[in-house]
């Protein structure tokens, strides 16, 4: 048995080392059984008597391979490292461009807002001076400014019977874990509130502004302002309790609380990781990414206002609270950037799709511009990233007017000067986005798309009917009328055109083919190139609950 096991063993061996010798030698020109010559020589071929362990060794530290057999592979590896290293970048300058949107967005509410609902209720107390030419009393913009105004100020005033103080002292009673669970709930609900509270709002401006001819299909205005202010008001609240949490882990002695809510954020990398992505899921998770960032900067404001004022606003406090910021801004970035590197990775997206998703960003904002435009740039917003500026504002503005008391001459003065302030910064911001977006829009080759007239169709009814396209003018160029046509005031429009309505095709999905379909793509990757923008550009919003996409 010993004999026949040894003899086993050698001839296993002899196989081995036959195969790593036929491995170590170069091959010749042509291949043995098609009349070429053989590439092992006889030497190879070492009896079983020769095998010994100085042999075996010698083998091991001088086999060699050869990478550029798989030249491919090893290419698309290095190609994955290179698109991770680029991530970073490319993301952070979605992330810099979206920001700059949000609050462009959010300074709107402070600054344009009550200016436009003055100049309604100007036009609406002199109308009579005028006299009826138009059958509408007002035009349908100026009702909606006028209704987020009055739903802005009715939800102020609710929100002086809601204690903050008491809030939190209530909050800080409770236990470590019991307020991170809490906190895990909070970013559930306001992901769940600005999922639907854009389309409560988007239903009251149309049922106040639809065309009187058609045939009454809702339960009114009134009760729709009623929803919409409920939804402000609680909306405000869920994010005063995120606040006043945020506040008391500023606020622990050992941080503990400040901590856990901190590797929450490295949780959401597990719950999203490791599953299949497509683009336009990945753009909603950015615009989401996005949103939070935002709304997580704000909050350390009202956190930061918050502290200042228990300490008499003395300048040494801040420099305290500095620290603990900058650990949370850093984890929130650190989470985005492992988090979509990693998606991009696992999901073979490369790093320039987040141009893309800039360039979308970017066609939202000079497509409101346009003199045919179908709604306001901040509803753009709130529809695309899910950012609802209305509920946020109410809460800084009863937490900075109830941290700063105005009094006298001087401080009134003060705070015309801080307005006027807010009004040159919301004109900046608005033109250095808007130069930035059209050049944007122009590297994305999508000038054509802004001159083609949204298709008419009626709910769930396509219509058939071939769109012409509205070309730009002979005697400008394409940049000349994407100028004049973001800079063009709206025309008033007659009574009886029926308002266009915006189809999108919020069914087409960008996936990732597999096996056969993927050769088949890869023949046609500028088609796909193309369609994928023209895909981007359909879906009407985004929802950030979940990976469905309305």
């Amino acid at each position: 048995m010993l004999l026949l096991s040894r003899n086993s063993w050698s001839c296993k061996a002899a196989e081995w080392l036959v195969v790593q010798c036929h491995r170590s030698q170069p091959r010749c020109c042509g291949s043995p059984g098609k009349g070429g010559v053989s590439s092992f020589p006889e030497r190879t071929l070492a009896p079983v008597h020769k095998l010994s362990l100085l042999r075996f060794l010698s083998a091991e530290l001088t086999r060699g391979y050869f990478l550029e057999h798989n030249e491919a592979k090893y290419t698309e590896r290095r190609e994955r490292v290179y698109t991770c290293m680029r991530i970073p970048r490319e993301l952070e300058k979605l992330m810099f461009f979206g920001i700059f949107l949000c609050l462009d967005a959010f300074l709107y509410v402070f600054t344009l807002l009550p200016l436009r609902v003055f100049l309604a209720l100007f036009r609406l107390l002199t109308l009579p001076c005028y006299g009826l030419r138009d059958r509408r009393l007002l035009q349908p913009a100026q009702v909606c400014d006028i209704l987020k105004g009055v739903i802005l100020v009715i939800c102020y005033f609710m929100m002086h019977y809601v204690d903050y103080s008491m809030m939190y002292h209530l909050i800080r009673g409770q236990s470590v874990i019991k307020l991170y669970i809490i906190y895990n709930m909070l970013e559930v609900a306001d992901r769940l509130f600005s999922s639907f509270g854009q389309d409560i709002l988007d239903a009251l401006y149309w049922t106040a502004t639809e065309p009187k001819e058609r045939k009454r299909a809702h339960i009114g205005v009134i009760p729709h302002f009623f929803m919409a202010v409920l939804y402000v008001f609680l909306h405000a609240i869920l994010i005063m309790v995120q606040a006043t949490t945020l506040n008391v882990a500023f606020n622990s002695h050992n941080k503990s609380l400040l901590t856990i809510m901190m590797s929450n954020n490295f949780v959401e990398i597990k719950g999203s990781v490791f599953k299949k992505f497509e683009k336009n899921n990945l753009f909603q998770m950015s615009n989401s990414d996005i949103k939070e960032r935002f709304t997580n900067y704000v909050l350390l404001l009202i956190v930061c206002l918050r502290n200042m004022e228990q300490f008499s606003w003395n300048p040494d406090h801040l420099w305290v609270l500095f620290p603990d910021v900058c650990m949370v801004i850093a984890s929130e970035i650190a989470v985005d950037i492992v988090k979509h590197a990693f998606i991009t990775k696992f999901n073979d997206i490369t790093a320039d799709v987040y141009s893309e998703y800039r360039a979308s960003l970017a066609f939202d904002l000079v497509s409101s511009r346009q003199k045919n435009a179908y709604t306001d740039y901040s509803d753009s917003v709130a529809r695309r990233m899910g950012f609802i500026p209305l509920p946020l504002a109410v809460l800084l503005i009863r937490v900075v007017t109830s941290s700063i008391k105005v009094q006298g001459i001087l401080s009134y003065a003060c705070v015309i000067l801080f307005y006027f302030g807010l009004i040159s910064l919301k004109i900046l911001n608005s033109i250095v986005l808007l130069g930035k977006s059209c050049q944007y829009v122009k590297e994305a080759k999508m000038e054509d798309k802004l001159f083609d007239p949204p298709p008419a169709s009626a709910p769930g009814k396509p219509s058939s009917k071939p769109h012409n396209k509205c070309r730009p003018s002979q005697g400008l160029s394409t940049e000349e009328n994407l100028s004049a046509s973001v800079t063009s005031q709206p025309a008033h429009q007659k009574e009886n055109v029926i308002p266009l309505l915006v189809t999108s095709s919020s069914d087409q999905f960008l996936t990732t083919p597999d096996g056969d379909e993927k050769d088949v793509m890869q023949e046609n990757s500028e088609l796909k190139h193309r369609s994928s923008k023209k895909d981007l550009l359909e879906i009407d919003r985004f929802t950030i609950c979940g990976n469905r996409i309305d």
